[in-house]
């Protein structure tokens, strides 16, 4: 980041224009300033001053500052790579879709916005102050770009030290090692990687510590992660001060490669490098932002030229330009329109997966015309039919994401396996939620004590639906954990629990919790999703007129923003206010029309205000504009069954069947409406079907016995 000038602005403001879906936007100057003259909030054209540059490489923004505080990044960029390479260039971040002014993604809204989406990670000792009462911003920062304490914290005390000049100069011998400095990333010194020479590999004679200090610095602007506090300290768990995104849908594939921007944190923590002690600057030097060795010279300095760098490893004898290591091992994906990032996985090619899972692989990337199932035959022919890749969990979870019957087992299977990596480990606790039983509770209370504090996270959100005065005495504890991240998940948690039955000795660390969750979520007021947790927190502790307002604060910051709509209605069912939920839902609709969990909402506030078939347009439409969530079209079929329109229900929910084999509210309500309707043999088909995914369940073994005994009887001469 840098203020715009002469020197900093590497875009055309010579007049330049560029249309995007009808609107013209100019780019020019005026008394030595910049200018755009572009579609403004209220979608009329204005003109803005651009005051500070945002990015060189391969491609620039440019900030506009707005009275409030805000600073907003224009969504037309300037592609800098040079002409030969398509650069030099106006071009949208959104090109395939329109992004109209109402559109919480144009640039003048919440998600384009500097203050939260930008800033940390792009200026140092950035604070960003903001006033929920007035609405405005008053953010500062210790320096507008990166600088030396964006990674090495408070610099107050390295700069004492070095001004008491006789502890070290000029043969001084200093009384301070650290050199006033908070952290020393010293975790490449003394660090011997002999090649063995039977594998071609590096040998490494020491045990990774659990607390990586560089990884953990590095992942402060390299992660998918929301912020808790701005007090940040180098080389502490990121969790202390930061979410992390897990390994989830829509952010990661099933087997962990990036899909959305996860920026490496969670990738380089997924793989064997990371596992064996490797950290980001054995192959990066941080001042410099430049590898070590060029091209493939920083993979070789641990992996031996004659066994990795030949045509018996790679296959690709003779290819122009010649294949790198990374081409195969850290296949590359372009976000931004052109920016290419690298996956930081490191994982061995699996066409196998990509033919059975759908995931990408570096082979067809590169052979597009090709299948996976024929690059796996490569592959097998290669190298054998046992598949070595460090990381085991595509299936699991695959199998989780696609609400397949083994997904739990499979899951289990991963949380349980100390080899697989933290990450992967805490991502499977987190998809255990929906699961969690009798049978694998244990794995939820081991997760509690692992080291890492993402696993215990993840061992909480595992219990998310576990009620808060029986998992209590598990999880008090957990207040006074040293992480703040583990302490605000366990404190969400707990909340439901009556302050009268909670223990006096955990009261005073309850409460020490729940003011520090709230402080979390008051520094990001400026987001719905804060307002919105802060307000399920109230809710959750009985402080309903608190809840309401935050969730009222929500939807005043984004009207689009349906978690708060639902929750703030489903706040009104439990008062008996269904009427007002009703509004919140209408208007919410209004907002985003085709969001299926808003009209899923409101049909189900029409149904308990008994208008019936109101509510049945609202659950049809969820049905139609959402097939793939299987709930949705469930409910729409009970609602048929109940109006009395039963053919239409069984066609419902076969459908839904069809596209949800495995689904369990499905099949049984198939199973009672068919026996309801006197079909027993239907009727016990589809509860066969359910026992093969609820194989222990006794009350259903015991339905199946007598569904046998009806149509046996019912088919009787």
């Amino acid at each position: 980041m840098q203020h715009a000038t002469e020197q900093t602005v590497l875009g055309d403001f010579n007049d330049a224009r560029f249309d995007y879906y009808g609107v013209a936007s100019r780019f020019f100057r005026k008394d030595g300033r910049f200018f755009v003259e572009t579609d403004g909030p209220d979608g009329k054209l204005a003109t803005f001053e651009v005051k500070c540059t945002f990015g060189v490489d391969p491609l620039q923004q440019y900030l506009i500052a707005f009275p409030d505080g805000r600073l907003q990044a224009l969504s037309i960029a300037w592609d800098s790579r040079p002409k030969d390479k398509g650069g030099q260039r106006w071009f949208h971040l959104y090109p395939n879709e329109e992004i109209r002014h109402n559109d919480v993604l144009h640039w003048t809204k919440l998600n384009q916005n500097w203050n939260f989406m930008c800033a940390e990670c792009h200026s140092t000792g950035v604070r960003k102050n903001y006033d929920a009462t007035s609405n405005r911003f008053a953010t500062t920062w210790a320096e507008i770009d990166v600088g030396c304490e964006a990674c090495h914290g408070q610099g107050s005390r390295h700069v004492a030290w070095a001004r008491e000049r006789q502890n070290w100069w000029p043969f001084g011998k200093t009384q301070d090692p650290d050199k006033g400095l908070l952290v020393r990333f010293d975790e490449r010194r003394e660090r011997v990687w002999p090649v063995d020479p039977k594998t071609g590999s590096a040998m490494h004679a020491f045990t990774p510590p659990a607390l990586r200090k560089e990884v953990e610095t590095c992942g402060l602007c390299h992660a998918r992660r929301s912020t808790l506090s701005e007090d940040w300290v180098p080389g502490q768990w990121h969790s202390d001060t930061h979410r992390v995104a897990p390994l989830s849908r829509g952010l990661y594939h099933a087997d962990g490669q990036m899909l959305d921007e996860v920026y490496n944190y969670g990738s380089f923590k997924q793989s064997r490098m990371f596992a064996a002690g490797v950290t980001c600057s054995d192959c990066h030097e941080p001042h410099g932002a430049a590898l070590r060795l060029p091209g493939d010279g920083v993979c070789l300095q641990c992996h031996a030229p004659d066994k990795f760098a030949s045509a018996m490893h790679h296959r690709h004898e003779g290819v122009d330009p010649p294949l790198a290591c990374a081409d195969c091992h850290m296949p590359a994906r372009t976000y931004m329109v052109i920016d290419r990032r690298h996956d930081h996985g490191f994982r061995i090619p699996r066409p196998d997966l990509s033919a059975r899972l759908g995931t990408p692989n570096a082979c067809t990337d590169c052979h597009a015309d090709k299948s996976a199932d024929w690059a796996a035959a490569a592959v097998e022919r290669w190298h054998g039919p046992d598949r070595k890749g460090f990381q085991h969990y595509a299936e699991a979870f695959h199998a989780a994401w696609t609400d397949q019957p083994e997904a739990g087992a499979l899951l289990a299977s991963v949380a349980s396996d100390s080899a697989t990596p933290a990450f992967a480990r805490a991502s499977a606790l987190s998809e255990l939620a929906p699961l969690v039983s009798a049978a694998n509770i244990a794995l939820a209370r081991r997760g509690l004590g692992d080291p890492d504090p993402m696993v215990r996270i993840g061992a909480f959100d595992m219990l998310e639906s576990a009620p808060a005065s029986q998992i209590w005495p598990l999880i008090s504890p957990m207040l006074s954990d040293s992480d703040r991240g583990v302490r605000l998940r366990a404190v969400a948690l707990l909340a439901a629990a009556p302050a009268a039955s909670q223990p006096p000795a955990d009261r005073e660390r309850f409460e020490r919790a729940a003011a520090e969750y709230i402080a979390s979520q008051k520094l990001n007021a400026d987001r719905p999703e804060a307002r919105s947790a802060l307000a399920t927190f109230y809710a959750r502790r009985g402080l309903m007129s608190e809840a309401e307002a935050e969730y009222k604060a929500a939807l005043r910051l984004n009207e689009q923003f349906a978690p708060a709509a639902v929750n703030l209605a489903d706040l009104y069912r439990g008062l008996r206010r269904d009427q007002e939920g009703e509004k919140v839902l209408r208007d919410a609709v209004a907002a985003s029309p085709r969001d299926a969990g808003l009209h899923h909402a409101l049909g189900l506030t029409l149904t308990r205000l008994k208008r019936s078939d109101e509510a049945l347009h609202e659950l049809r439409r969820a049905a139609e504009l959402a097939p793939e969530q299987a709930r949705y079209v469930y409910v729409y079929g009970v609602g048929l069954h109940s109006s009395g329109r039963g053919e239409e229900a069984m066609t419902v929910l076969k459908e839904n069947l069809v596209r949800h084999p495995e689904d369990r509210a499905t099949l049984s309500a198939l199973v009672s409406f068919s026996r309801d309707a006197g079909d027993f043999p239907t009727a016990l088909e589809y509860a066969e079907r359910l026992t093969r995914i609820m194989p222990n369940d006794p009350n259903l073994r015991t339905l199946i016995e007598s569904l046998r005994a009806q149509a046996t009887k019912s088919s009787a001469p």
